[in-house]
């Protein structure tokens, strides 16, 4: 936490307050009523950043202990260097942005959380934010400004005042219509520069300057808010060279990302070039050891036979997962964590999957597990057309079918598939973005392919439950994202509207859960 003036805080001891019909998990720390007034009004997005119960709010990666270090040594000496060394002369300005790149699956995020607890834990990080898609508000830029605002306000309490300054003079600024240009410059940028400028956060900027950690923008789906962010930003540094602040923004390579910060004033890392064979092996070790103690069959196993797997057999492993951490993780629980029908050991599973040519092959084996249950279809294609995740009693409410079928489905899918422990709690959630991407590819994910017409199917359950019902979980999700849902169907180029309305209809039968189907279906397909 920055030093300030006051030397206060946000929210002593606070923990799951709510904030309009959100539960924040993180601490905000301690402030006086006027920053908890701040807050409350900015309306942040709760689960948004390192903080959060990953779980619940994926990615759900971290660094195992050990790995990474020569990684996360460069990034950190780039964020550590000195604001007396900026203007040297004839000497280079440091780049503000260092842009961290990667193919999916090789570590991004959890590289990510490390630098961001990093500089929580020496009071230099200002915000972070981990974009995930199909995660309501956070897939998008529509409230990442007033986040942003909000862990600015926690992180530099001296900035509280010019935030609020700031929202005084122009109300427009927490509207829809305000741009994000504008938001990010009124309430960020602006106050922390006043802040720095009138010398109250000296203390904290003797180590370096503030961070702010930008995990996944290729998740986001305002492609074009993703462009607005980074030109503004860009030009902001361009305008204000000396400010002590970095930005670290980890994402895949995409095109409108690629086009706007592979530029001069961008620092590049490339984590394609970094070899993780040695840290995955590392991390297979260790959790194989720990296997070795928690799973009696493992346990017996080593006890009678010895090391478990050879140093051979781990060998091929290490090889066979090609530097994926993802991959490496999946294959850990695919091999440890058996369907509820499969009789074989670990020590029968691990062979095998070196038969497995990567994600694609071992979604499609973990999947097959059951493939043959009632709803498997149905389930696993809502799960992975989803705006914002559901808990198992939510998708159980949302397709009309009782909750323990939903969980007879998921069990076997605990590989790839964030199965909660309660039914009505906590989401489910797949284990990585990757396994959304493979079902709604017909080329990669064959007879699991999820089709764009299933938002057909979403959009009129989703219907139903609003009409049918005066509450309840998928109540609640009809209401914020019906329009969503019937959009993508509407939208999509890969199928035929009128054809898939008419199979659709011929399938169903004339009402679902009391609604006919001619209710839902006129008013739409005549206003097309």
């Amino acid at each position: 936490m920055a030093a300030s003036s006051s030397n206060i805080r946000v929210f002593p001891h606070a923990r799951d307050f709510r904030i309009d019909q959100q539960t924040i998990n993180i601490i905000f720390g301690n402030v006086t009523n006027k920053g908890r007034d701040l807050i409350l009004r900015l309306n942040p997005i709760a689960d948004a950043s390192h903080t959060r119960n990953r779980k619940t709010s994926p990615p759900d990666s971290s660094c195992f202990p050990g790995t990474r270090k020569g990684v996360i040594q460069e990034i950190t000496i780039w964020a550590d260097t000195g604001i007396a060394l900026l203007r040297l002369k004839n000497r280079p300005m440091a780049a503000h942005v260092y842009w961290f790149h990667g193919f999916a699956g090789s570590g991004k995020s959890a590289i990510s959380l490390e630098i961001a607890r990093i500089y929580a834990g020496s009071g230099r990080l200002l915000a972070s934010y981990f974009f995930f898609r199909n995660a309501g508000d956070r897939s998008g830029m529509s409230r990442f400004g007033v986040t942003l605002a909000s862990q600015l306000a926690a992180a530099v309490p001296a900035t509280t005042s010019f935030i609020q300054a700031a929202i005084d003079a122009e109300p427009g600024l927490l509207t829809p219509g305000v741009s994000l240009a504008t938001q990010m410059e009124r309430l960020v940028y602006e106050p922390f520069r006043a802040a720095v400028k009138r010398g109250v956060i000296v203390k904290a900027l003797i180590k370096g300057p503030f961070v702010v950690v930008i995990d996944g923008l290729d998740e986001c789906e305002d492609k074009q808010g993703v462009k607005e962010f980074i030109d503004h930003m860009l030009d902001y540094f361009q305008r204000h060279p000396s400010l002590p602040l970095r930005f670290f923004i980890a994402s895949r390579v995409e095109e409108h990302i690629r086009t706007r910060l592979q530029n001069d004033g961008v620092l590049l890392g490339n984590l394609d070039s970094h070899s993780a064979d040695e840290d995955i092996e590392m991390f297979l070790q260790g959790s194989f050891k720990a296997a070795s103690v928690n799973h009696r069959v493992v346990q017996e196993y080593v006890r009678t036979h010895g090391e478990w797997p050879t140093k051979s057999l781990m060998d091929q492993l290490v090889k066979h997962i090609g530097g994926s951490f993802v991959l490496a993780s999946t294959i850990f629980k695919f091999i440890v964590q058996p369907a509820t029908e499969d009789s074989s050991t670990p020590m029968e599973r691990l062979p095998l999957t070196l038969n497995i040519n990567g994600l694609d092959s071992l979604y499609a084996q973990t999947l097959a597990r059951s493939q043959h249950l009632p709803y498997f279809h149905e389930i696993v294609s809502t799960i992975a057309l989803l705006k914002h995740p559901l808990s198992i009693a939510g998708l159980a409410d949302l397709l009309g079918i009782e909750g323990f079928k939903v969980i007879h489905v998921l069990l076997n899918l605990q590989a790839i598939v964030h199965v909660p422990g309660t039914d009505e709690g906590d989401k489910v959630t797949v284990c990585h973005t990757s396994l959304r991407d493979f079902l709604t590819e017909e080329s990669r994910s064959g007879e699991f392919f999820t089709p764009p017409s299933f938002d057909l199917y979403l959009s009129y359950h989703v219907f139903s439950s609003i009409f049918e019902k005066r509450d309840g979980l998928a109540h609640d999700y009809g209401k914020g994202f019906f329009n969503s849902h019937w959009e993508s169907f509407v939208r999509s180029d890969a199928c035929d509207f009128i054809k898939e309305v008419e199979q659709f209809k011929a399938r169903q039968p004339l009402r679902i859960g009391g609604i006919p189907f001619s209710r839902y279906s006129r008013p739409r397909v005549s206003s097309e």
